[in-house]
């Protein structure tokens, strides 16, 4: 399991993990920084742990050392956790889950770091997996595949394209459209032919 990712930490009242520590008067217990220099992502929800709890203990290692690392790129990122076939959690920085830059979906024997708009992402070496019009997909089985720099890499890359304005199917910000007196003769124009 990754360091700092245990299921049954101590916390303090806050719900912070406690880690023993030489701080002060050498031996009393310090709350870790989530988003410090070193950047620790924030304690799982009792949600998330229920969820998890059904798999087995490799596999919610791995989702949540999997979610660190996701949470390291992207500290200011909202986490939403979905149960369905799999238990899911979808990452995006407006709260919808529907603009996701990736998502995590735990299954019997790995977990799979999806990338919602994968499909648009450069993949010059051909190691996203998944043939649809636009989810690509990392398969994660065992924790070494953590530390491949790709995976990395890839979450910076949707992170990065996430923040892009100009992704087809949203619509544009009411200032950015037409006064409404220009739409109306639009309207006009059209009702006419």
């Amino acid at each position: 399991m990754a360091k700092g990712t245990g299921l049954n930490q101590p916390r303090d009242a806050a719900g912070d993990r406690q880690i023993k520590g030489k701080e002060g008067d050498g031996g009393s217990p310090r709350v870790e920084a989530w988003h410090g220099p070193d950047r620790k992502a924030p304690p799982p929800s009792d949600q998330l742990l229920a969820y998890l709890a059904e798999y087995d203990l490799r596999v919610g290692e791995l989702a949540l050392a999997l979610r660190e690392v996701v949470l390291n790129e992207a500290p200011g990122a909202n986490e939403t956790v979905f149960r369905g076939y799999v238990v899911s959690t979808t990452y995006s920085f407006t709260g919808k889950w529907t603009e996701g830059f990736c998502h995590i979906a735990v299954y019997p024997r790995h977990v799979n770091l999806g990338f919602n708009r994968g499909a648009e992402l450069a993949d010059p070496e051909g190691l996203l997996i998944g043939s649809g019009k636009i989810i690509r997909h990392l398969k994660i089985a065992e924790p070494k595949d953590l530390k491949k720099p790709h995976l990395r890499r890839f979450i910076r890359a949707a992170i990065k394209h996430s923040k892009v304005d100009d992704k087809p199917g949203y619509r544009k910000k009411t200032s950015e459209r037409r006064p409404p007196t220009e739409m109306k003769l639009a309207v006009k124009r059209r009702r006419s032919k």
